[in-house]
């Protein structure tokens, strides 16, 4: 049994897509260690080569001359005759694509992860958002099976692209198995010293842009103790990079706001235990992956109480609306000053993850791929 992989992310992105790809391609190497792995990818980035290593029943596939001087057109058109040259009896396209020109024998499966370029196209460029949507709808209408990463997302998939629902699996992701180890104390202290850190914080995790709404999350600071500080763990993007500077700057000396543009992805975990609470007020996701770190790490967690948050809190979590800074503040207040609560949240964060756990995900996974191939692998 021959399973393809469109690996690019695995190999070449560091967090989001490119967790939930190895994580994934991981799982299944994991339960079928007879089946032979077939990782596609246009380019294998130094830092993930340990990571490839580790998968004994893998074969790494790059472009070869000329497909090298053009690495995207070969990840677009021409690896398909690499997917029928190694005999590929199930492809998965682990991001939003499947390559052109797919054999038909080959039954295929693509991950969508949301329809923020369809929700929200003014984030994106003129081509981004043409290419983006292009690709989308060929996949999704390519694809054998659609895998939907929340019940969102399989929404949206419905009602905006016309997917017929029949199609789509909804298979929650999980979050990077660091988050699923213990964190001692004494490396939580390590953390704090190490980014000079205040004891008491609200820590906030994600790329800084406007849909992550960071500036209703510094709006809300006037509402709270000044002793509690917020941490914010996330490289900018663009002009809404500039307005939370300029947000911060105003705010008083009082008010203390640490920024961490580079934070090691090691550390997160600790950066997350250190806290008092963790702070995620998106206007959109498909998942919301930081509320899943939160909760696995034991941190009370304040998000949207929109798009798929809320199932990646579920009763773990406390909800406001994005758009109210005041909302946001006295929930947050309540997380700060009841302890009773914050014990509550972490008693039923242990039972909400469950439904997130690595290995569950695999295993719901490993079940569509025979249900699709008719037989099981091993």
């Amino acid at each position: 049994m021959n399973i393809g992989y469109d690996a690019k992310r695995a190999f070449n992105n560091n967090t989001g897509l490119g967790n939930y790809s190895r994580m994934l391609i991981s799982g299944q190497c994991a339960i079928a260690p007879h089946a032979q792995i077939v990782l596609y990818t246009p380019r294998v980035a130094a830092q993930h080569k340990a990571w490839a290593a580790t998968l004994p029943n893998a074969r790494i596939i790059t472009p070869q001359f000329p497909y090298s001087l053009c690495p995207s057109l070969w990840r677009t058109a021409a690896e398909s005759l690499s997917i029928k040259r190694h005999d590929i009896t199930l492809f998965h396209g682990l991001s939003h694509e499947l390559p052109l020109f797919l054999p038909h024998k080959v039954k295929s499966i693509v991950t969508m992860h949301d329809l923020i370029v369809w929700r929200f196209p003014h984030y994106f460029s003129l081509p981004d958002r043409l290419i983006h949507k292009a690709k989308q709808r060929y996949a999704c209408n390519k694809a054998t099976a659609i895998v939907a990463i929340s019940e969102q997302t399989k929404q949206d998939l419905v009602e905006i692209m016309h997917v017929d629902p029949s199609r789509i699996e909804v298979i929650y992701q999980s979050c990077d198995p660091i988050f699923w180890q213990p964190t001692s104390a004494q490396q939580v202290e390590q953390t704090l010293q190490k980014y000079k850190l205040p004891a008491q914080y609200v820590v906030c995790v994600g790329t800084v842009e406007e849909r992550k709404n960071q500036l209703s999350v510094i709006q809300a600071l006037q509402h709270i103790p000044t002793d509690i500080a917020l941490v914010m763990v996330g490289r900018s993007r663009g002009k809404y990079g500039k307005s939370v500077e300029q947000a911060i700057a105003s705010l008083p000396n009082s008010r203390k706001v640490v920024w961490l543009t580079n934070a090691s992805f090691a550390d997160f975990p600790a950066l997350y235990r250190g806290a008092i609470a963790s702070i995620y007020m998106s206007h959109f996701e498909g998942f919301g992956i930081p509320v899943l770190e939160s909760l696995c790490c034991g941190t009370p967690v304040l998000t949207s109480n929109c798009s798929s948050m809320p199932e990646a809190g579920g009763e773990a979590a406390l909800y406001a609306s994005p758009s109210d800074p005041e909302a946001i503040a006295t929930q947050l207040l309540r997380i700060i000053s009841d302890t009773d609560l914050q014990k509550n949240l972490r008693q039923k964060a242990e039972a909400h993850c469950r439904k997130f756990a690595p290995q569950k995900v695999a295993n719901d996974m490993h079940q569509l791929y025979c249900k699709l191939l008719g037989t099981t692998i091993d």
